[in-house]
């Protein structure tokens, strides 16, 4: 498969992009990985993308690309001195595969190379060509020559247009190759054209593509026919400089193996290859045309992954159908072994039909001897000497007394090795079509998967139906804040190193609930050095207008650093326990079934949750319930308090009379304290996460999403895929698959892995949830957790067993 550009395809693209996109402004500059980014241009009356990826391609763009949450520290230096420029010149450095693309002019100028040849590079420098930031610092071919910061780029060192080579050049290059080197491999270093267009202009000349280096250079026919190539391939050269025609993408047809005896077989068609030209050597392959060859580079790019998956799922297809036929033949020359032995036996008792007479005075010699008491092993002595003394009737009874037993042998193991082959080609041919099933389900599933805004953030969702989503480093702590913390969102942090910046979306302004309010704290401190320290601490909520990035004269704030006016509400110390588990999405049909699963609850509810939760534990075997040995009656009421929710059942008067029927007076309670909520926000049209595209963060759609994933599917649901989900185990704690996570030495791949299998093997999981694990990447599983864990649930041990 091709997958970077030649030096037509830059001087084809530019062509392009010159006709279509100078003079518009940068917009914006946002980059997808480490090595690709995209420029936002726009101009009153159009819009367009401009992707560039290092070392690869450049091209607009028509598709959705993720890009990342937070800029990199390179797309954050080009928005500084490109936004609003206006792109006013792509050109080609000689005929080397880099890219100079200028923005504004003159002194004003700012320049993007972009290297498109071994590991590339992107650099951005001034109007001099001093470079200002790059992807990565190098030394040049030339030791006196560094791209780095501050130093010049070396424009100059391109290597510049040559002229058509020569009669001596072509004879020189060839003689040195060895004999049976195709020509194309061996003129491709010397030449900007490419092996491809090589490869066309042998075949429009008259020769094969294929062509191959012999001694005969004295061939003047062949020679002249060379040098004739090379003139149709400088044609093309010209003809990109100013191009401005069709685009095409080479398919490769792959044929999928039949699944249904009796079915004819698929093929599947894969993109192999992007030209600007139809090739000579492409004319017979199937293809699709494009109006522009931009945009067939951008459809090829943007198909890749989708073209991954069907490609990974045909080789699985065809490495289960392979070992199927294995099974077959191992079968089919047992079977054959025993009918050749047979055959074998066959023959030996067609002789013994003819020596019948032998045979009867063999058969008397044996009687005679049984008759007068001479036992079996004296008549094997008697015999064995016979035949050494070349008796032909000794002899042959031995013949006779072989083929009796080996026929009763044969027959015997025939008939097993038959019971044994039908019996294992079943359970093969079984296994095979639940294999197939399954790669066919995956695939379907991994092409479904949407993947969510909040995803690129650690996040979870409370056990009363909140969002919450925290930063997995300093620039992602920077960007919550002041991209996703809006008026009715709380604030959520600890006071220690590492310690992640939490927010609990809220768009309905209501006070958020105690739980949820403790879950978040969970959050922040596990994803701190206490998660490796075993430290258990407390961490503290504010409201969205306490957080503020403006330092006090004098002083300045990192990244992901904030001042917070006003006073902290400190929390119950959270303990270092989250959970591991899933979310399925359900169809919109579905979704009925779990309104109201994630709700508020009353104290009462609250109260039965903490003692099937007690229960729990006992029946784990765990310590929890050492650490709370030593709480006062004072401490448990705080814990429940906070623990518990806004909701309750029974009027606080009523409580109070009870407590002094029981106590005689009124005691002192501690309760949290109440949160000073600003006037409810009003009605705002919700930002797209992502800088102004993709999902909505709040409103109705964002309430029916959450309730769209469930942690308890049931039987009757429709489930379109799993997501996997680390958080506060008591978030968890209705989910069908969890396990607990605590502070411990196993690796966080190993500690997904064995979560995931406990979960295939549990009793309760359908065939449904079993194929939306398998659809998980096994980087997606793990990426969440805090560190180093233990992993522990009911029955982990026995399904490790199995």
């Amino acid at each position: 498969m091709k997958t970077r550009f030649t030096t037509v395809d830059i001087r084809a693209v530019i062509a392009e992009i010159n006709a279509n996109y100078i003079g518009m402004r940068v917009n914006n500059v946002y980059d997808i990985d480490n090595k690709t980014y995209l420029i936002r241009l726009q101009k009153p009356d159009s819009k367009a993308i401009l992707l560039i990826e290092s070392g690869t391609r450049i091209h607009s763009t028509d598709f959705e690309w993720p890009k990342n949450m937070m800029p990199s520290g390179f797309a954050m230096k080009c928005r500084k001195h490109l936004k609003t420029r206006r792109l006013t010149q792509v050109k080609q450095l000689g005929i080397d595969r880099i890219v100079d693309i200028q923005f504004g002019s003159d002194e004003a100028a700012y320049h993007l190379i972009v290297e498109l040849y071994d590991r590339g590079n992107i650099i951005l420098t001034d109007h001099e060509y001093t470079i200002l930031n790059l992807l990565r610092f190098r030394t040049a071919e030339a030791e006196d020559v560094k791209i780095a910061v501050r130093e010049r780029y070396p424009v100059e060192s391109a290597r510049p247009p040559e002229p058509l080579i020569s009669l001596e050049r072509l004879i020189e290059i060839l003689s040195k190759a060895p004999d049976g080197e195709q020509v194309k491999r061996v003129l491709n270093p010397h030449l900007p054209y490419g092996a491809t267009l090589i490869e066309h202009s042998l075949i429009e000349a008259g020769l094969p593509g294929s062509v191959k280096v012999d001694s005969q250079l004295n061939d003047s026919y062949k020679i002249n026919k060379y040098l004739v190539s090379m003139q149709i391939a400088e044609t093309y050269m010209e003809k990109t400089e100013n191009f401005s025609d069709k685009g095409y993408i080479i398919q490769k047809s792959e044929k999928k193996p039949i699944l249904t005896p009796g079915k004819p077989s698929e093929e599947l068609l894969t993109y192999d290859e992007f030209h600007p030209f139809l090739f000579a050597q492409h004319a017979k392959s199937p293809y699709l045309e494009f109006e522009t060859f931009d945009k067939a580079v951008d459809e090829f790019f943007s198909k890749m992954e989708s073209q991954r998956i069907d490609m990974k799922a045909l080789q699985q297809e065809k490495q289960a159908l392979k070992k199927l036929e294995n099974v077959k033949k191992d079968h089919e020359q047992r079977l054959e072994a025993l009918h050749q032995a047979q055959e074998v036996d066959r023959i030996k008792g067609e002789l013994v039909e003819m020596n019948l007479p032998v045979v009867e005075r063999a058969l008397q010699v044996v009687r005679s001897a049984l008759a007068n008491q001479v036992d079996w092993t004296e008549i094997g002595i008697i015999v064995k000497e016979a035949q050494a003394a070349g008796d032909p009737v000794a002899s042959l009874l031995t013949l006779v007394e072989e083929k009796q037993k080996q026929r009763t042998k044969q027959e015997k193991k025939e008939q097993k090795t038959i019971e044994a082959a039908d019996k294992a080609m079943k359970s093969a041919e079984k296994k095979t079509q639940q294999t197939l099933k399954e790669v066919q389900t995956v695939t379907t599933i991994q092409k479904a998967r949407k993947v969510y805004w909040f995803e690129k953030f650690l996040w979870f969702i409370s056990s009363e139906n909140y969002l919450v989503i925290a930063g997995r480093d300093q620039q992602q702590n920077e960007m919550i804040v002041k991209r996703y913390l809006r008026a009715g969102d709380i604030y959520v942090h600890a006071d220690l190193h590492g310690a992640t910046s939490c927010v609990i979306k809220n768009p309905s302004g209501d006070p958020i609930p105690p739980r949820t309010l403790t879950e978040a704290g969970t959050m922040a401190v596990c994803y701190s050095a206490a998660w490796d320290a075993k430290i258990i601490t407390s961490a503290w909520w504010v409201h969205h207008h306490q957080v503020s990035k403006t330092a006090p004269t004098g002083e300045y704030l990192t990244t992901g650093s904030f001042m917070i006016r006003g006073k902290k509400n400190f929390l119950p110390p959270s303990y270092l326990i989250m959970g591991f588990g899933f979310l399925f999405k359900v169809d919109d049909q579905s979704v009925f079934r779990h309104k109201g699963e994630r709700k508020v609850k009353t104290v009462e509810e609250d109260m039965e949750e903490v003692t099937s939760r007690t229960a729990e534990l006992l029946e784990e075997g765990e310590e929890l319930m050492e650490k709370y040995k030593d709480q006062d009656e004072e401490d448990r009421e705080l814990m429940m308090q906070l623990l518990g929710s806004a909701g309750s059942t029974k009027d606080e008067k009523e409580k109070g009379k009870k407590g002094k029927k029981g106590k005689g007076k009124d005691e002192p309670v501690r309760k949290q304290p109440p949160q000073k909520q600003p006037q409810k926000p009003a009605a705002r049209k919700p930002e797209p996460a992502g800088g102004g595209e993709g999902e909505e963060e709040g409103g109705p759609e964002a309430e029916n999403l959450l309730t769209s994933l469930t942690g308890q599917p049931h039987a009757e649901d429709v489930l379109l895929f799993a997501v996997p989900v680390c958080a506060p185990y008591t978030a968890l704690s209705n989910y069908k698959h969890k396990v607990k996570l605590t502070p411990g030495s196993q690796k966080k791949g190993k500690a997904a892995r064995t979560a995931v299998f406990s979960f295939m093997k549990a009793k309760e999981a359908s065939t449904r949830e079993k194929d939306l694990f398998r659809s998980v990447k096994d980087t997606d599983l793990s990426r969440n957790m805090p560190g180093k864990v233990k992993v522990s649930a009911p029955n982990l041990l026995a399904a490790k067993k199995k």
